[in-house]
């Protein structure tokens, strides 16, 4: 009884008792996670006169509350509607000041009321007011369209910047790379898109983490990315300046080992410093205020966070306790002192955000439709300016991660702090919307990393393994809502990633409201576990062959992953079996490249090469799952650009940190040789890898645009 009422307790403040397996079976979720969960809640469930006493206070607490601190509507019938406890009163308060009176609807049989808004209700964020006898609350309201314009079907690159780099850039690629990538897949391929890695923030000091899906701030970008010699006060450089920029840059040129991004930026800073004194224009100081002004107090927080973190460290943590608070009267008078290191990172930032625009610029100016994707990671470190800035928004004690899957059999953690449910929903999930509107404004797509963030989280407990996690449940609609908005005000399209364990209605929520679903090839199997064929894929998603933590298909082909994961002990049975099991699968995709009339060779006889260690039928099988990719109803068919240069070596291997280089590897081709942005446009490779793709979506039928 004890447990059952623990499990009731749970349920009711969203925490899963219980969850489907990546397999389909019911897995129950400890007792202890569930009170840990609990606990980092603000719930008492210690001792079972606890959780008694906790489910008694239940009602009440319902009972007090008459809205929910974010009120989501959408303009479609049934979807408008506030449902409110009886004898309650509502009036809302548009952006613009005016009031209008929502139209009641006769009580539910429990007694609720419930109201209707006008049809000519604007949308975007308004004011909702209760009032029941001497009682009164206030929310936000969020006035949401429908669903977001469905994309017309294009291509493109999908691509770590990081690593596509060019003999002009600093080591590593950066946002004039990316702009010069865009503009020939644009002009010369017909690309419409140019799908890159999360650009957010990175330490201010080394040592830098190499992970973009672990940033130090998810709102602002990283200046690892910045073209020095973009910035316009390059120019009024005097020629001993310029010589010791260019000094600075020539090392980090020359090196085709690994990314060293602490290096890079050690470098960088030295020369971004010299520019930073350089004397602005009337023109150019003015552009700053503005651009000052619009970012307002986050951006002052965050740059402190960098002027504090150059003096103790990057881990907030470790500070002086009185610096750990971003809101006391201490940080305020370091912020005075170092008001000349907070306004160097405030420019940065000012730097970037010219640069991401003038890469959209060139992205839409060479024909794409979308442009530059950006991608949002899940969350950030413990010790990251976010977590700083907004810490009572997050909990401490709890890390974000994923239960076990097939590619992640012992599960993984992220070492990310989980935001509170109710205490996001407090502040109007703020942080959030700022985060998706800054990400949206220079670009035309934004991909959701772990879709499922918009609906549940898989916390773990400090201490704890990721096998003993459970969800902890969002709202969803707001969330989801707050998405649809800020993409609908940019005309972006927005894709999900939504691999691994997903709740069977997310997928069905994102398709309703417009959002594309991420399909990728080695995943898609029927009921019978059997390759997917091409017709059965979901039209609304981004196709691929892999992802960023799998091998290129070079080195999936020939069970790369299987080795390394061996040879890390990331495996949870025997590497025979999970290699037969390999083999089992590839030969299955194998016979349907055969049978699609994409590959010429005998399945048979490609198995037996490949597991030989033979590289002839490569070529033909990368291009025959590109075809099959084009044969897909998806609007958006992504080729990874290590693909399409015949790279092999995986970029992130999940579950790692030292054990192998991560994030760190420059585009390669099979051989291992550096492949520079410089030599694409003269490159076969690139051309054939997605001649398939681009066949296919120039015949395509472009389908009639949707309305909001």
């Amino acid at each position: 009884m004890a447990h059952e009422e623990l499990r009731r307790l749970a349920r009711a403040h969203h925490v899963a008792a219980g969850y489907k397996d990546w397999l389909g079976r019911e897995t129950p979720v400890p007792a202890e996670t569930l009170v840990a969960v609990l606990a980092a809640l603000g719930v008492d469930a210690s001792t079972p006169s606890a959780v008694r006493a906790e489910l008694a206070r239940l009602p009440e607490r319902r009972r007090r509350r008459m809205l929910p601190c974010v009120v989501t509507c959408r303009g479609v019938p049934g979807a408008d509607r506030i449902q409110v406890p009886p004898q309650t009163e509502l009036s809302v308060e548009l952006a613009d000041g005016t009031t209008l009176t929502p139209i009641p609807a006769p009580p539910t049989p429990e007694g609720d009321i419930t109201y209707t808004l006008p049809a000519d209700t604007p949308l975007g964020w308004h004011r909702v007011r209760a009032r029941r006898g001497s009682q009164e609350q206030e929310a936000a309201l969020l006035f949401a369209p429908e669903r977001l314009r469905a994309p017309d079907p294009a291509w493109g690159f999908t691509a770590q910047l990081y690593s596509v780099r060019s003999r002009a850039s600093w080591g590593i690629g950066d946002l004039h790379d990316l702009a010069r990538l865009a503009a020939w897949s644009g002009k010369e391929l017909g690309a419409g898109f140019v799908l890159v890695n999360p650009l957010h923030a990175t330490e201010p000091t080394p040592p830098i983490a190499p992970s973009p899906y672990s940033p130090m701030s998810r709102r602002y970008a990283s200046p690892l990315y910045l073209r020095v010699e973009d910035v316009p006060e390059c120019a009024a450089l005097s020629a001993d300046e310029r010589e010791r920029v260019a000094a600075l840059a020539a090392p980090l040129r020359r090196d085709n080992g690994l990314i060293d991004r602490d290096a890079v930026w050690t470098a960088k800073r030295q020369a971004l410093e010299t520019l930073y004194l350089v004397p602005r224009t009337p023109r150019r100081q003015h552009e700053y205020d503005r651009f000052r002004h619009r970012e307002g107090e986050a951006l002052t927080v965050f740059a402190t966070w960098c002027a504090l973190a150059e003096e103790y460290g990057n881990d907030w943590r470790r500070w002086p306790p009185h610096l750990q608070d971003a809101a006391s009267p201490a940080v305020a008078r370091a912020a005075e002192r170092l008001a000349s290191r907070v306004d160097f990172h405030a420019w940065l930032q000012w730097q970037l955000d010219q640069q991401l625009a003038a890469a959209q610029r060139t992205a839409r100016a060479a024909g794409m439709p979308i442009g530059i994707m950006h991608d949002v990671a899940v969350g950030v470190p413990h010790a990251s300016a976010d977590a700083w800035a907004y810490r009572p928004l997050f909990v401490e004690e709890m890390s974000v991660g994923a239960p076990p899957d097939e590619f992640n059999q012992r599960g993984q953690d992220w070492g990310q702090p989980p935001w509170h449910p109710e205490r996001l929903a407090h502040a109007e999930y703020a942080p959030y919307r700022e985060m998706l509107a800054t990400a949206l404004r220079h670009g035309g797509g934004l991909r959701i990393d772990h879709a499922m963030q918009v609906s549940r989280l898989w916390w773990i407990p400090e201490g704890a393994s990721p096998a003993d996690g459970t969800y902890v449940g969002y709202d969803h609609e707001a969330l989801l809502s707050c998405l649809i908005w800020e993409a609908a005000r940019t005309d972006a399209v927005v894709v999900g990633e939504d691999l691994g364990t997903v709740e069977p209605r997310l997928r069905a929520d994102l398709a309703m409201r417009g959002v594309l679903g991420t399909s990728l090839l080695w995943f898609e199997r029927d009921r019978h576990g059997r390759p997917q064929t091409p017709e059965n894929w979901r039209e609304l998603s981004l196709a691929t062959v892999g992802t960023h933590d799998m091998p290129p298909i070079i080195g999936f082909l020939h069970g790369d992953h299987v080795a390394l994961r061996d040879r890390l002990g990331l495996l949870a049975r025997p590497a025979a079996d999970e290699a037969a099991d390999h083999w089992r699968q590839l030969a299955d995709w194998l016979a349907l490249l055969r049978a699609e009339g994409l590959l010429a060779a005998s399945p048979d006889a490609v198995l037996r090469r490949l597991a030989d260690g033979a590289h002839d039928h490569d070529e033909a099988v990368a291009s025959a799952l590109h075809a099959l990719l084009a044969r897909t109803p998806a609007r958006l068919v992504g080729v990874s650009l290590a693909d399409a240069v015949g790279e092999r070596r995986t970029q992130n291997q999940p579950g790692t940190t030292d054990g192998y280089p991560n994030w760190r590897l420059p585009l390669a081709d099979a051989d291992g040789r550096p492949v520079v942005l410089d030599d694409l446009p003269a490159d076969p490779r690139p051309v054939a890898a997605v001649e398939p793709v681009r066949a296919a979506m120039r015949t395509r039928a472009r389908p009639p645009r949707r309305s909001r």
